[in-house]
Order: structure tokens, then sequence, then C-alpha cells
């Protein structure tokens, strides 16, 4: 018998971490019980030591990465009010959050001789004040993560540490938007955005055995919206779907899904062939999305939706063949599309996706000042589109610099200029320095509204992967590995495939790699 028979099952497991360190505090006594403390059970008799909270009192915790869950409170005695404030960085968690799309700021009333549970998003420190009149006496305040209990058996080390360094925290960073199904960022929105979703497909298949997550989040957006409507209302991301979907089934062979879903790919796919003029540009409707520093500039925007749509009817006529339905319309769409070659008004994002389709030789842009113009979102495909060597500098002075200002994931954004006169993520507020979380930002995502967890920034695992292990992915099955090293000593790695893993063994004599049964080597 199974009381819970009937009832869905969350894909997601509980863990406790303790406190690592206090950073500030008044109003409480022996702080050090808190710190390092395992014990998440509220005793009643030999009481340990406690730690005392007087009226007013307030403490800063350090969890020493972030995680996504909330805190349990471990009283005895007399209750009170507790304000709980949440921050992935200090300065979050001490000032005014915004509480769109998760709680990071709240009363609670604590109970007498108990536990309260509270928090539901991505943090690594939580401010607690006593807003009560009495004195609470605390056994312990440890973190309850709730996160997809998975293993990483996807790997990369290299002879640069800091580059070995920034692929585990991409991987981390997409994990922690693992939870239900595939978040966009687990503090906000915790929405499955379709277009942010493709650098964390590829973040998943380069790091996962278990890439349920990717089809079951694929079955959710389909559920909502019929194939000739766009996904999550807005028609460009539904261009993402398909190229998406591909990528996924290149690596998990899930021809199940895909006949599943044969019906919606071909209509989806009709209907953007028909977003085509005369000309061969694109004529997507609104809305049109293709990332937020272009969205204002309708030259630059066109450019990289021209290049995304081309990208699709490749992807789909792919799809089709697998599924062994006619792809001919998708060849003519490809046809049509290459007639008209649109300028990027020299933005480096949609120059990438021009360079990478092959509508045009986009290296004198990404080259240009090539530190500037990057985000998070389309950083993944500016390294693709670039050569390897300045793909790992600017992946060693980019991300490089957040983990630098004390990042353990990666950023919604983030620009080179906020680091000129800026504290850490860990440290409070100083004077006469910017605040790197709460000064900057821009678009959906100004000051401590943006989210320093999100998915789509994990791009240099992939990429890495990719590139430098050379592990490329050409049909279900077969696979093509050309490791391209750079400027680095040696490299070694692993990626996973539904059968085990493909390893991999480079420096500048040469390679070796080994390959599950049932996979071919294509040279």
């Amino acid at each position: 018998m199974n009381f819970n028979a009937n009832y869905s099952m969350d894909r997601r497991r509980r863990f406790y971490r303790p406190v690592v360190k206090i950073l500030k505090s008044s109003g409480l006594e022996k702080p050090e019980v808190l710190i390092g403390n395992k014990e998440y059970q509220t005793v009643i008799h030999h009481l340990p030591e406690r730690a005392i909270v007087s009226p007013g009192g307030k403490v800063m915790l350090d969890f020493g990465s972030s995680f996504h869950g909330g805190i349990r409170i471990n009283t005895v005695g007399k209750g009170s009010c507790f304000r709980i404030k949440f921050g992935e960085s200090v300065s979050e968690a001490a000032g005014n959050s915004n509480q769109d799309c998760s709680r990071k700021d709240a009363l609670v009333e604590l109970p007498v001789s108990g536990m309260l549970e509270y928090g539901n998003t991505v943090f690594r420190f939580v401010e607690i004040t006593n807003e009560g009149d009495t004195a609470v006496s605390l056994l312990n305040i440890i973190g309850v993560a709730l996160e997809c209990d998975l293993d990483v058996t996807g790997s990369f080390e290299s002879s640069d540490a800091r580059l070995n360094e920034i692929w585990k925290t991409a991987v981390r960073t997409v994990h922690l938007c693992m939870q239900d199904y595939i978040y966009d960022g687990a503090k906000r929105d915790r929405i499955v955005w379709m277009g942010d979703m493709h650098p964390e497909v590829k973040g998943i298949l380069c790091a996962f055995s278990d890439t349920s997550i990717i089809r079951d989040s694929f079955e959710f957006l389909i559920n909502q919206a019929s194939a000739d409507k766009p996904m999550n209302n807005i028609y460009t991301y539904s261009c993402w779907f398909i190229i998406s979907v591909w990528d996924y089934f290149l690596v998990s062979g899930d021809k199940t899904f895909l006949a599943r879903h044969a019906d919606y790919f071909e209509l989806m796919l009709k209907t953007f062939s028909s977003f085509i003029d005369e000309n061969g540009s694109e004529c997507i409707p609104e809305r049109r999305f293709l990332d937020w520093p272009n969205n204002d500039n309708l030259e630059a925007k066109h450019a990289g939706i021209q290049a995304l749509l081309y990208w699709m009817m490749q992807a789909g006529e792919q799809i089709l063949n697998a599924l062994g339905r006619d792809s001919a319309f998708l060849r003519y769409a490809q046809q049509k599309l290459k007639k008209h070659i649109p300028d990027p008004s020299g933005r480096k994002a949609p120059a990438a996706l021009l360079h990478l389709t092959g509508f045009a030789n986009a290296e004198n842009i990404l080259e240009d000042k090539p530190f500037n113009d990057v985000s998070t979102f389309y950083g993944y495909y500016v390294l693709q589109a670039k050569k390897t060597v300045p793909a790992l500098d600017l992946i060693r002075r980019y991300w490089g610099a957040m983990l630098d200002f004390g990042a353990t994931t990666f950023w919604e954004d983030f620009d080179l200029d906020w680091t000129r006169n800026a504290n850490r993520i860990d440290e409070y507020p100083i004077p006469g320095k910017d605040d790197i979380h709460a000064d900057f930002g821009k678009y959906c995502y100004i000051g401590l509204r943006h989210s320093l967890s999100h998915g789509w920034s994990c791009g240099p695992a992939p990429f890495l992967s990719e590139r430098v292990l050379g592990v490329r992915f050409i049909a279900p099955g077969k696979v093509a590995v050309t490791p391209d090293i750079g400027d680095l000593e040696y490299v070694r790695g692993t990626v996973p495939v539904p059968q085990g893993v493909i390893s991999v063994e480079a420096d500048k004599n040469g390679f070796k790699c080994d390959l599950p049964q049932g996979w071919e080597l294509v040279k």
C-alpha cells in the first residue's frame, strides 16, 4: 500500500545545509552555536547550547554558496516574530529586494518549542531580525535545499584552473534552474521560458545523464500552446523550441518523444515557413524578441531573427527526415531565406547568429572591442562564432570576473564596466563604491530584481565540451570528436550519452577518445 499513490511526485529531494559563516550580528548571544551545526531536529530535554536572539537582535548568515529552497528555524521555549530576508548577495539580504516571482522578505511567527520552515527561492545569504518583544532561544538555523538529486557525469578539466572552475559554476547554475521543470532563473522568473532554455538544454546535455527534465519541459510547453501559435506568446521562442528539440534528439535518440508530437512539429514548421516574404526576408509577427540589448534596434533584431528562422528551418528539416516525413518545403524555405542577408548593425548577438548559420562572416564585428556588447544569454552564441583562443579569453575575462566578485553561480546579465569601482556580492556595501547587485542592471533586471543564478548564462560549459573537448553530435549514435585546445596544454573530460559517457583526452601531440557501445565515431 502507498498512501500517496494517487498524487504527483516531486522530482526533487531535500538536503540540509549548515551555516558556514556569520557576517554580522547584534543582540545575539553565542552565535557560534549556529555555525556548522548540522542538526535539523528540535529537542526539549538535555538541551544543548542555544543562541539567544534579543528583541531587535539581528544576524546575517552565509551558507557559503547559492542553493534553492529555504531555511528551518528550530526554537525552544517562547516563540516570537522573525523577519526573514533572503539574498543572492549580501546587499539583497540586507536591503529591500523585489518580491516578484518568489518571496525574499517576510514576517513569520515562530512556534513555541518547535520548528518552522520558510522559503522557496535561490539564495546564499539570510538576514534574520527578531521583530517581537520576547528573546528567542535558537537550537539552530539550517538551510533546506530543494533540488534535483543528479550526478554530474559530464566533466571538463584542463591546464587552466580558471576555466575548470567556470565550467563547474556554469553547470551548477543550470542545475539550480532544474526544478519542477527548467526555469529561466530559480529566484526570478521561475518560468519555463523557451527562448532562455536553449543554452540550458545544451548545458544539461553536456553535464547530466538524466535529461528527462528536458523532455518534460518540452511536453509542458506543448500542452500550453497550439502549434500554430507562439510559445510563451513570443513567436521567436517557437524557433528556439524546434532547435532545442533537435539538439535533444541528437544526444538522447528519443524517437518515442519525436513520434508522439510529429503532427505538432510539422504544423509549427509549416506555419513558420510562411513567415518569409517574396524577397526572402523573414516576416515573423509580433511579438518578436531576440534579446534585451537589441530589443529596440529593429535592424539588428531583424538580422538575428533572419538567422534564427533559417536555423529553425534547418533543425526542422532534420526532425521531419528522422520521422520519415516530407521536408521539401523546409529546404525551399532555406533557399528563400538565403536570398536576403541583413546587416547586424555592428551588434554581436545578431552577428553571431548570422555567422553560425552561414549568412555572413562576422569575425570583424565579434573581435571589435571583444569584451564589450556581450551578454550572458547570447554569450554562448558569440563563443561559438569566435575562434577558440579569443573565445577562451572571453570566458576567462567575462565569466571569470563574476567569480572574482564572489559569484558561485552566473548571472542574468553582466558588464565588465560594472567592476570598475564595485564591491563583491559577499560583502556589505562599502561607502564610495558601487554595489554591483543593487546599482546596475537594465530592462527587466534592474537592481536587486536582477537574478544572480540564471540558467541562460551557462554557455561556457557546452562550449568547452563541444569546442575544446571537441564532442559534436552528428546524429543519434554518431559523434565527431575534434578537440581544439587553443592555448591550453591539455584537456580531458567526459560527455554523457544514454549508454554511458564519451571520454576525451587531448594535448598538443594529439588526442584519444573512448565511446560507449553503440556509438560510432564519424571522421
